[in-house]
């Protein structure tokens, strides 16, 4: 019998193994009450309904995280485990998250909706688009009233008042707006003129609950801005609220303030850069040209681009040189032949009959022919003498017997 008898630790211990093993994950609904902020930074707080309650216990590291305010009298689902605490035997809720009953089926459907479009490759980084540099044209697909538009205005003015603006209004919130907001990303994308055709597209609104977000979350703005031609910036809520809308646009901005810094440059560091970026062109263009005027000269004073005018003026000398060459050879020779002209008329000269007959000298022709020997002639033959300065006819007489000589007797 006394091995049935449990001591309270002991069946304490029993029903915290069993309730903590069985219970290691739940959800309830239920209203709040009770709720105390230890100076720890816990929470300690009641979950109710109309038959029950349950105390639980929001540690504070949750508590940092949590979206929900809470506060007695709002109804909540809450996630976590029960634990059993010995000391008092009392078990407890211990909270691992907890947003308002309302946001608990948007949650749900938030969920549901992105695992769907992360199966189609909605949320795909390879598929996203660039935004471009310097646009001309920004379209905005968002609420006409309110500090958006304003600050957006504000902020484009500021940094590159060059950029238009248009505006396509849709309500951001309620029954409705999903559908307006797909249509105006539809208008931009299928505007038949081109000044109605934007280069980007932003779809903003401010910051608000999970249910004012509910359009961004819509199945039907999702496809819209996955289908869209144009890139897009979604810029929906504050810097912590993320949307569907978000993961599928081409680029995320935390605030539409930050989306309207990041579709345009500063004009002023534009301008800086431009500024920048000529003075580097003309310190290379001057360098090119400085580069290329040292390159002309050396080529200019180089061996190989003088050596043309110099081998024309050693032929041109050349040239002259063989001229003077060939004017002494023609001199020379000209002279020699003159000489030799001289020599051989003065040689003619001496061979001349008409010289020896001018020394005295007679020449006999007889029947034409010059007599050479006086054994050609006869006594009484008629012959022509021949004297420098005439010619006279003569007979030639009988030959001495003591010479070979003949007398030439003259004719009357």
């Amino acid at each position: 019998m006394s091995q049935d008898i449990l001591s309270v630790s002991e069946l304490t211990q029993q029903i915290k193994t069993k309730l903590e093993t069985n219970f290691s994950h739940v959800r309830l609904k239920g209203e709040l009450s009770n709720c105390k902020r230890h100076s720890s930074g816990h929470i300690y707080l009641t979950l109710k309904d109309e038959g029950a309650q349950i105390p639980a216990v929001v540690w504070k590291t949750t508590a940092s995280r949590l979206m929900v305010d809470i506060k007695d009298g709002i109804t909540v689902i809450a996630e976590g485990r029960l634990e059993v605490y010995p000391p008092s035997g009392r078990y407890q809720l211990i909270c691992t998250s907890m947003v308002e009953a309302g946001q608990g089926a948007l949650q749900q459907a938030f969920a549901e909706l992105l695992h769907k479009l992360s199966g189609l490759g909605y949320f795909i980084d390879e598929r996203k688009r660039p935004i471009p540099a310097i646009p001309e044209t920004i379209g905005l697909v968002t609420s006409p009233t309110g500090a958006v538009i304003e600050d957006m205005s504000n902020v484009l003015g500021r940094r590159f008042p060059a950029a238009r603006l248009m505006l396509y209004p849709v309500r951001v919130q309620g029954s409705g707006a999903a559908e307006e907001v797909a249509e105006g990303i539809s208008f931009f994308n299928t505007a038949k003129k081109r000044q109605h055709r934007p280069e980007v597209i932003i779809v903003a609104r401010g910051g608000g609950s999970l249910e004012d977000l509910q359009a961004f979350n819509s199945e039907v703005v999702a496809h819209a801005i996955y289908h869209s031609a144009i890139p897009i910036i979604s810029a929906v809520g504050h810097e912590t609220d993320i949307t569907i809308a978000d993961m599928v646009a081409d680029l995320r901005a935390g605030t539409p303030s930050i989306a309207a810094e990041l579709v345009v440059p500063d004009s002023e560091e534009l301008l800086r850069m431009i500024d920048f970026s000529q003075t580097q062109q003309y310190r290379l263009l001057h360098a090119k040209l400085d580069g290329a005027e040292r390159q002309l000269l050396s080529i200019c004073n180089s061996y190989a681009f003088n050596k043309p005018p110099l081998q024309r003026q050693q032929y041109l000398e050349r040239i002259d040189s063989l001229v003077a060459q060939m004017a002494r050879s023609v001199a020379t020779t000209f002279r020699q032949r003159g000489e030799r002209f001289v020599s051989a008329r003065q040689k003619l000269e001496l061979l001349d009959y008409r010289k020896a007959l001018e020394r005295g000298y007679v020449l006999v022709k007889k029947e034409g022919k010059f007599i050479t020997g006086a054994q050609t002639l006869q006594p009484s033959d008629g012959v022509e003498l021949l004297f420098h300065d005439g010619a006279l006819p003569a007979v030639i007489g009988a030959k001495h017997e003591a010479s070979c000589e003949c007398s030439i007797i003259k004719s009357p």
